[in-house]
This record gives C-alpha cells, sequence and structure tokens, in this order.
C-alpha cells in the first residue's frame, strides 16, 4: 500500500522552530538579557538599596494594587459585557460591539487626557457637584431666591480623582476590558444552551445553572482574558501619566518611576526597578496560567 504523502501547508518543524527561536530572540530574550546586562553594573548593595527605597516601594504598591483591582472589576465588568452582547438583541448592539475595540485603536496618550480632563477638580465629572450647586442657584436666581445652596452644599457629588489612585484605577479599567470581553465572548457564542435546558429540566435555578454549568466552561477563558488585563494594567504608561500626577508615595505608578530614573541618567537604577516589575509580573502570569492549565486538564479528565 502506498503510503499518502501529507502535504504541509507551513514549512516543516525545523523551519518553523528555527524562525521562532530566532524571532523570540530578536523581540523578547535580548531585550530581557540587556536590561539585566544594565543593571548588573550596580553592586549588590547597591541594587538592593535601589529596589527597597521607600519610594520604590510605594510605587511597586501602587502598581501592582491598582493593577490587580482594575483586574478584578475588569473580570467582572468584561463577562456581564460578554454575556450582554451574545445573549441578547438590541438597537445598537453592533455599534456597542464595535466600541469596546476602541482601547486598543486609541493612542493611550489621547485616553489619558482625556480622563485626567473629566476628573479635574473643574471637569465634568470632578466638579459634578459644584456644576449643579451653580446650576440650582441660578434657577433658584431667576424665580427671586439667590442664594439656595452654599458653594458646597454637594460637594459629594465631586469625582476629582486626578493625582489620585482612584483614578489610575479608572484609567486601567478603561485599557483592559475589551481584554476580558474578547476572551470571553467566543466561548459563549460556542456555548451549547442545550446543556442549559438540561440542568433547567432537572430542576436547577439560574444562578446554579450559571454557577454549575455555565461558569465552568468559560472560566480558563476568563482567567485568560483577566490575566492579560492585568499584565496590561502593571506596565500601562501612556494613559496614565496624565491623570496620576506623578507625586511619590502617592500617585506615582513604577513605570512613571522608571522614567524619572532615565530623565536623571540613572540607567542602572531604572533597569534594576524594571528587573523586580518584570520578574513580579512573570510570577504572578505563571501562576495564572497554570491554575487555568490546571482546570482545563481536570475538566478534560
Amino acid at each position: 500500500m502506498t503510503a499518502v504523502r501529507h502535504r504541509r501547508v507551513i514549512p516543516g518543524f525545523g523551519l518553523t522552530l528555527g524562525t521562532t527561536l530566532v524571532v523570540l530572540s530578536a523581540v523578547v530574550l535580548l531585550p530581557l538579557a540587556a536590561l539585566v546586562v544594565r543593571s548588573a553594573q550596580l553592586t549588590g548593595p547597591e541594587f538592593w538599596a535601589t529596589v527597597t527605597d521607600p519610594v520604590v516601594v510605594a510605587a511597586y504598591r501602587l502598581t501592582f494594587g491598582a493593577a490587580a483591582i482594575a483586574a478584578l472589576c475588569n473580570a467582572v465588568l468584561g463577562l456581564m459585557v460578554a454575556w450582554t452582547l451574545v445573549r441578547y438583541r438590541f438597537p445598537g448592539r453592533r455599534l456597542f460591539d464595535a466600541l469596546i475595540d476602541f482601547p486598543f485603536a486609541l493612542p493611550t496618550a489621547v485616553a489619558g487626557l482625556t480622563f485626567s480632563s473629566l476628573y479635574l477638580k473643574d471637569g465634568w465629572i470632578g466638579g459634578f457637584g459644584d456644576r449643579v450647586t451653580t446650576g440650582l442657584n441660578g434657577l433658584a436666581g431667576l424665580v427671586g431666591h439667590p442664594g439656595l445652596l452654599p458653594p458646597d452644599a454637594l460637594s459629594a457629588l465631586d469625582f476629582a480623582y486626578t493625582n489620585t489612585p482612584t483614578g489610575i484605577v479608572i484609567v486601567l479599567i478603561f485599557v483592559g476590558l475589551p481584554f476580558v470581553v474578547r476572551s470571553v465572548q467566543p466561548v459563549l457564542q460556542a456555548w451549547d444552551a442545550e446543556y442549559e435546558l438540561a440542568a433547567e429540566s432537572l430542576g436547577a435555578g439560574p444562578f446554579t445553572t450559571f454557577r454549575r454549568v455555565i461558569f465552568p466552561e468559560i472560566f480558563p477563558a476568563w482567567l485568560s482574558g483577566a490575566s492579560l488585563a492585568f499584565a496590561r494594567a502593571v506596565g500601562e504608561y501612556g494613559s496614565v501619566i496624565f491623570i496620576a500626577g506623578n507625586i511619590p508615595g502617592k500617585s506615582q505608578i513604577a513605570p512613571l518611576l522608571i522614567v524619572q530614573k532615565l530623565d536623571d541618567f540613572q540607567y542602572p537604577q531604572a533597569t534594576a526597578i524594571g528587573i523586580v516589575l518584570l520578574g513580579a509580573s512573570l510570577a504572578i502570569l505563571l501562576v495564572m496560567n497554570g491554575v487555568e492549565a490546571f482546570v482545563r486538564r481536570a475538566r478534560s479528565v
């Protein structure tokens, strides 16, 4: 019997592996090696003093804390948005679906400038309470009752989050939301609704059906999207610089601190901070990927 020769659309293993290694070396491994070599100009005590400086530690704390909070918010909001886009039909759904990718196309600096303008003390959202107070007093003046409300009567409605960690989290939610939506959406589209009908026929309620039937199926994709959102938030710079304010110990994130070190020509110190940031991010991503792989193996057994 003549063996059937399979035609390969992509070249063989050797050429493909070689190309992969060359590309990874040029794009990933060489820059990382240069980062390590540059930081090696510092002695051990100097490296330790750089990465444990109180200002640096505060920047790390804010960076990872804000990224984690934004990733958790995106995990919930992204799942809800993906569910709405897949399960419901409503006017403007296609436009809404297209807008999900807007943070990918929008320059990050434009996003940061927009959010910082909105959440300034005199911005549309930042000074919302003051604007409402001014408007109500203006209407009261028309009917002969000027000064109806004191200037700070509705200050609780002001959301002036520029130069605050809250503003950083808001921007990171904006840039990370598409990762969760686009990771979960294809899984929900491919999901067979017969499993839900079977669960309902056995007496399971909506919440039980989602928790025990639907969510385990989408969990790996959901976790992958949340991990990508977290990774993006940790390294985000362009959209944060305008709203963070770069106040040491308060609103200075690690990427901003690295740029500040570079501006001061402290290249070894900047690379030392970058190595710690890189190592911590890689460790967290490895843990998340390990959990995702474990869940996939458990479901396949």
